[in-house]
C-alpha cells in the first residue's frame, strides 16, 4: 500500500486558480486546532474564551510556506461548519495582509488568504472582498486582534488585497514550500 503524504504537503491547486484548503478549526468552534505534520494529526492548540469562537472555517492552503515558516493560513466561506482535516477546493477572493508578533520580539508576516469553497451555495456570488457583506472584515480582524492579544501576541493590519494579490502570495508560498 503507498504511503500517504502528509496533509500539508498535498498538491496546492486542484486546477488553474483553484486551490486546495485543508480545514484545522470549523466555523463556531471555541476551540483552536492545527495540524502537526511531526505527528500526522490534528493537535489541540487553545480553547478561546467563553463566548469567543471562530468566525469562518479557518485552514491551511497545503504545499505553501509563509512567512512565519508554517503553510499559508486562509478563512474559508463555507454554507455550514466542515470538520479539521476536510480538504475542500476554494477559489480566492482577497487577503488580509497582516504582521504579528510575540512579546517584544520584531514583527512577522502572517496574512490571512480569504476563499469561498466551490461548492458553497450562499457565498457563490462572492468574487471580491467588496462583495462580502458590509463590516466583516473589521470583524474578522477584530477577532485576530483579540485571538493573538489573549495569548500574549500583537496582531495589525497592513493592508487588503485583492483575488490577484491573494493568488500572487500562494504561488510565493509555493516557492518558498519547494526550497530545501
Amino acid at each position: 500500500m503507498p504511503h500517504a503524504a502528509p496533509l500539508c504537503r498535498l498538491p496546492t491547486f486542484a486546477e488553474d486558480d483553484v486551490i486546495h484548503v485543508v480545514i484545522e478549526t470549523p466555523k463556531g468552534s471555541p476551540n483552536k486546532y492545527a495540524y502537526a505534520e511531526s505527528l500526522g494529526a490534528f493537535q489541540f492548540k487553545t480553547v478561546l474564551p467563553e463566548g469567543m469562537s471562530f468566525p469562518y472555517d479557518f485552514g491551511m492552503i497545503p504545499s505553501t510556506k509563509g512567512a512565519d515558516g508554517d503553510p499559508l493560513d486562509i478563512l474559508l466561506l463555507l454554507d455550514a461548519p466542515a470538520f479539521p482535516g476536510c480538504m475542500v477546493e476554494a477559489r480566492l477572493v482577497g487577503v488580509i495582509e497582516a504582521e504579528q508578533r510575540d512579546g517584544e520580539g520584531g514583527w512577522e508576516r502572517n496574512d490571512r488568504l480569504v476563499g469561498v469553497a466551490v461548492k458553497a451555495r450562499t457565498h457563490a456570488h462572492i468574487e471580491t472582498l467588496g462583495d462580502l457583506r458590509p463590516g466583516m472584515l473589521d470583524e474578522v480582524e477584530a477577532f485576530f486582534a483579540q485571538y493573538n492579544e489573549l495569548s500574549g501576541k500583537r496582531f495589525r493590519v497592513q493592508r487588503r488585497g485583492d483575488a490577484g494579490a491573494a493568488l500572487a502570495l500562494v504561488r510565493q508560498g509555493c516557492d518558498a514550500a519547494a526550497k530545501p
